[in-house]
C-alpha cells in the first residue's frame, strides 16, 4: 500500500480523480466535548450569555465542511449535497456527529472530520469562559460509503 498524495519522487501532490466514476459518497464522523455538569446545564437550559451554543456549533460545522479544501491543502474542492451536524447530550459531554454527502469522484471523509472538529471547537469557544478545562476527544470517522474502496464501519472494523 502506498500513500496516494505522494508522486513517484516522494513530493506532495493532489490526486487526479478525473478518471474515477461519479458515485454517491457519504461519511459520518464524530467527536466529543467533555465539560463540567454546570456547563452542560447552561447549554441545555439556554442560559449561556453568548446564545444557543448548539445552534451556533451546527452552523459552524456546516460551514467548515463546505470549506474543507481551503484548510487541508491537497483536498479537492467538493460540491457537497448535504452537511448535517447532530448532537447527543450526556451528563458530562456533548457528542457531535457530522454527515457529509455528495455525488462525486472522491470521498467526503475529510469534510466530515472537518465539520465535526469545527463544531466541537465552537462548543469549546462558546463555553471556554465558564469552563476552560473542557476536553475535545475521539474525533474519528464512524462510517463511509461509496467509491472504489466501498464501505467502512468503525464498529465492524473494531470487531476484527
Amino acid at each position: 500500500m502506498s500513500l496516494t498524495h505522494l508522486n513517484a519522487q516522494g513530493e506532495a501532490n493532489m490526486v487526479d480523480v478525473s478518471d474515477k466514476p461519479v458515485t454517491t459518497r457519504t461519511a459520518v464522523a464524530s467527536g466529543k466535548v467533555y465539560m463540567k455538569p454546570e456547563t452542560m446545564a447552561l447549554i441545555t437550559q439556554f442560559g449561556h450569555k453568548k446564545g444557543d451554543v448548539l445552534q451556533t456549533a451546527r452552523i459552524a460545522g456546516i460551514q467548515a465542511g463546505k470549506k474543507c479544501s481551503d484548510l487541508i491543502p491537497l483536498c479537492h474542492p467538493l460540491m457537497l449535497s448535504k452537511v448535517a451536524i447532530d448532537f447527543e447530550l450526556h451528563a458530562d459531554h456533548v457528542e457531535v456527529r457530522s454527515l457529509c454527502k455528495l455525488a462525486g469522484q472522491t470521498g467526503v471523509e475529510m469534510e466530515a472530520l472537518t465539520a465535526v472538529s469545527v463544531a466541537c471547537l465552537t462548543v469549546f469557544d462558546m463555553c471556554k469562559a465558564v469552563d476552560p478545562g473542557m476536553r475535545i476527544t475521539d474525533i474519528q470517522v464512524e462510517t463511509k460509503e461509496g467509491g472504489k474502496s466501498g464501505q467502512y464501519n468503525r464498529k465492524t472494523e473494531a470487531d476484527l
